[in-house]
């Protein structure tokens, strides 16, 4: 069955106020979002009172208090729940049986991820996890971004190797020798453009690069 569609405007119910649900719920917020934040400790939600206009502390493993809140009136919520994985089961088991569509629910582990996924959460979120990988891929100096997609896909923001420096990406033909396409240059002090065959690349640029990881990995490991 197709996904409904998810309503970009709407407010988010964000539960849990660790690292990862006050990181969300602030971002939330700062592009212009309602958001309604519950949070199990009186000590977090001081903490966030001032930055976050709907912060409440609840249990929100209590599906009478999720109603008493309005919980059922969302189609989107985040569960950043880390600390208990019975917690968060249960939170987000109560959100299932409250008709939210859109769940987002942070797992710590992949057996923890595969629960949620079987009782109802559309997007399971591995932070630590996708974090740790990111930083494995940045490590090696070249690469100043990295995201990877399911199918081993990813887009990096890279430094150009010294076989790029100084050509067109015609001349460089980087798609031929390595796999991998620029999808665009940006010049210090200049807009983000995107790559054209007459595009030079010089030594202060940065690259955007897509391809896949084992081909980033190759053209990025070039001098």
């Amino acid at each position: 069955m197709a996904e409904k569609h998810i309503d970009h405007n709407a407010p988010v119910l964000v539960i849990g106020l660790g690292r990862f649900g006050a990181s969300v719920a602030e971002t939330l917020v700062k592009q212009g979002r309602e958001v309604l934040a519950i949070e199990r400790s009186p000590e977090l939600v001081q903490q966030w009172a001032s930055t976050l206009t709907h912060v409440v502390a609840a249990d929100a493993t209590n599906i009478d208090a999720l109603r008493q809140l309005g919980a059922q009136e969302f189609s989107s919520a985040v569960v950043g729940v880390g600390t208990s994985i019975e917690s968060s089961v249960l939170i987000t088991v109560n959100l299932v049986d409250l008709g939210i569509e859109h769940l987002w629910v942070k797992a710590i582990t992949p057996s923890h991820g595969k629960i949620l996924t079987r009782i109802g959460a559309n997007h399971v979120i591995y932070p630590e996890a996708d974090a740790g990988v990111r930083a494995a891929h940045l490590v090696g100096g070249r690469m100043l971004d990295f995201i990877e997609f399911d199918d081993g896909f990813a887009i990096v923001k890279m430094y150009p190797p010294k076989e790029t420096q100084g050509f067109t990406l015609a001349q460089s033909q980087v798609r031929s020798k390595y796999g991998v396409t620029i999808v665009g240059v940006k010049s210090p002090g200049e807009d983000f453009t995107y790559a054209l065959p007459d595009t030079i690349v010089t030594r202060r640029d940065m690259l955007i690069v897509s391809g896949h990881v084992d081909l980033l990995e190759r053209f990025a490991a070039r001098p």
